[in-house]
């Protein structure tokens, strides 16, 4: 069909809305609520229109194009109306930019820059509402919040877990956490993603990160993730999906981290544990399966609350950035003759439920967490803008010697079926090595567990013998797989919708498109590696083995995980601290 933007001819396919066709041809309509990941709610009205003929103004989000209208973008009467919108925006949104990760790059900040408004015009009317903080993961501030509910619906839509409603009504509406004995909160960090005011997000820790580079008797070292090498680019302006982990190394050593370690080479420590322990199972005859992984800790935190029962299926592994951190304050410390009570971790992940992770005593090392800070992705490209960093211009650095930057396989950790396929290279080479036999198939590839699918099922044959397996992509999808468990011996689950690339910490936004060009860019990395698989990885091999011989598998390697009652939440006033406390019980 045929229609007019701003007296321009353009085409437009049967069912697209107006912004649809607005974008695909180069016109600018802003948005706040939108995202392809959700249902269109058109509740900000920043994106209304004009069409000629109507009384009314209409929001381009949701309404269909039909054939000869003609659309006006910026006509007198859009102008007044939105910029009205974005004012009254303002009113709900109480300003904390000075204090804001996301300050840089807040999109409704930046249309009232746009625009010229003036965003005191109208009284902050949320000012005296209360912060909800989950754990130490993620907190929902009531005095920034628009209404648009994006966080309700990734909470329900996308990760079913349905922890967020809206109580209220009119104007004293606002998002609310559900406190039942049923429901709690996993920290996966989907609703800060998919906020587009920052009044869900991160319990940032780079204020306490600042304090302890600023420490001269703390040696302060930082270890960035498999996929923050793929997405932090994004937040300068850069392709999606590249590789920037050379660009990392020099940016942290910069913002003035003594030393820079790879948790690909911790990702390698996961995949032996983890591939053992499968090769254990599969020769037990009373093994329980089947076994799932258990580096992501928002799928720990939704079997410890919802399904207890699936706790003997998780694997004993660690994971990645804790194994790493353990390797660095004894292994490292020891090597370099560095005294490990002055060793400060700071991880850089994109994920907010590492930051409860990190804290649980389960992972401690001699009563101590092993990791002391957890960075996002937003959080680390927030403190490179904020002391002025060319992150653009960096030179490609290099990490510290004694470790290395990990195997191919430590790379794909960040997609959808990476552990699981990293797991299975070397559970199979270590098969075809003890068997011995030339017939058994080496398998470097298993390509059947790749992509964003919401579940991969796959039959792997390991030298005859044919295992079940599965990839759970996105905690949404796993109600659909609990029923038929007993058909597998091997399952993937991450929490985050294309696993840790699509993580609650990455950059804003994130979208499915965005994150086949990260999975793309993982896999290119694997692919680039003259070690492939987590065995190959003498370095990693020698901590490995270092660790065994000094009885130290149960408190370095391996964890368990217990049953909760409830998630943990505070509710601060503001001024007045926290009023609730809402603790699991046995923790």
């Amino acid at each position: 069909m045929k229609l007019r933007i701003n007296n321009k001819l353009v085409t437009a396919e049967p069912g697209q809305t107006i912004l649809d066709v607005a974008r695909a041809n180069g016109f600018k309509i802003p948005t706040l609520c939108d995202h392809p990941d959700l249902t269109v709610k058109a509740n900000c009205r920043v994106c209304v229109v004009e069409l000629k003929g109507r009384t009314r103004l209409v929001t381009a989000c949701s309404t269909k194009v039909q054939e000869g209208i003609e659309i006006l973008t910026t006509s007198a009467r859009v102008k007044k109306s939105r910029n009205l919108n974005i004012e009254l925006l303002f009113a709900e949104h109480v300003r904390k930019c000075p204090d804001c990760t996301y300050r840089y790059d807040c999109e409704l900040l930046r249309l009232a820059g746009e625009y010229g408004l003036n965003v005191s015009r109208f009284p902050e009317r949320k000012k005296n509402r209360k912060t909800y903080k989950f754990a130490n993961a993620v907190e929902i501030d009531g005095s920034q919040c628009i209404d648009c509910k994006n966080c309700i619906e990734a909470c329900h839509e996308l990760q079913h877990i349905d922890y967020l409603k809206m109580e209220g009504s009119g104007v004293n509406q606002e998002v609310v956490p559900v406190i039942d004995k049923k429901t709690a909160c996993i920290y996966c960090g989907q609703c800060a993603l998919h906020c587009p005011v920052a009044a869900a997000q991160e319990q940032y820790a780079w204020t306490d990160v600042e304090k302890a580079l600023a420490d001269k008797n703390q040696i302060v070292v930082a270890q960035f993730a498999p996929s923050i090498r793929v997405s932090i680019g994004e937040e300068f302006d850069l392709p999606y999906g590249q590789n920037y982990e050379g660009k990392c190394y020099s940016a942290l050593r910069k913002l003035g981290f003594k030393y820079v370690f790879d948790v690909n080479f911790g990702a390698d420590i996961t995949t032996m544990v983890e591939a053992e322990e499968l090769l254990a199972r599969l020769n037990d005859k009373k093994a329980i399966f089947p076994m799932t992984t258990s580096c992501c800790p928002a799928w720990v935190a939704y079997a410890e609350f919802y399904h207890p029962e699936l706790l003997p299926h998780l694997t004993t592994a660690r994971s990645p950035h804790i194994h790493s951190a353990g390797a660095i304050k004894t292994y490292w410390a020891q090597k370099k003759g560095i005294n490990p009570k002055k060793i400060t971790v700071v991880s850089i992940v994109p994920c907010t439920a590492k930051k409860y992770e990190a804290a649980r005593p389960e992972l401690s090392y001699k009563g101590k967490p092993l990791v002391d800070h957890v960075l996002t992705t937003r959080e680390f490209a927030f403190l490179i803008k904020k002391h002025q960093i060319d992150f653009k211009n960096l030179p490609e650095g290099k990490g510290e010697n004694l470790f290395n930057p990990g195997s191919g396989a430590a790379a794909i950790y960040g997609a959808s079926g990476g552990v699981m396929e990293s797991a299975l290279r070397t559970a199979n080479a270590l098969i075809c090595a003890r068997s011995k036999k030339p017939t058994c198939e080496n398998r470097l590839e298993f390509k059947e567990v790749r992509g964003l699918a919401g579940f991969k099922e796959a039959t792997i044959n390991l030298d005859g013998k044919k295992i079940r397996v599965g990839v759970v992509n996105g905690i949404g999808h796993i109600s659909k797989v609990l029923p038929r468990l007993k058909k597998y011996h091997y399952i993937e689950v991450m929490a985050c919708p294309g696993g840790c690339l699509g993580g609650g910490g990455q950059p804003i936004p994130t979208t499915r498109a965005i994150r086949e060009k990260r999975l793309a860019g993982l896999y290119a990395i694997d692919k680039s590696r003259t070690l492939r698989r987590a065995h190959e990885n003498k370095a990693m091999v020698d901590y490995y083995d270092w660790a065994k011989k000094n009885g130290l598998t149960k408190k370095l390697l391996e964890t368990k995980y217990k049953k909760t009652s409830s998630s943990i939440l505070k509710i601060v006033r503001p001024s007045q601290g926290a009023i609730f406390r809402f603790l699991p019980t046995g923790r």
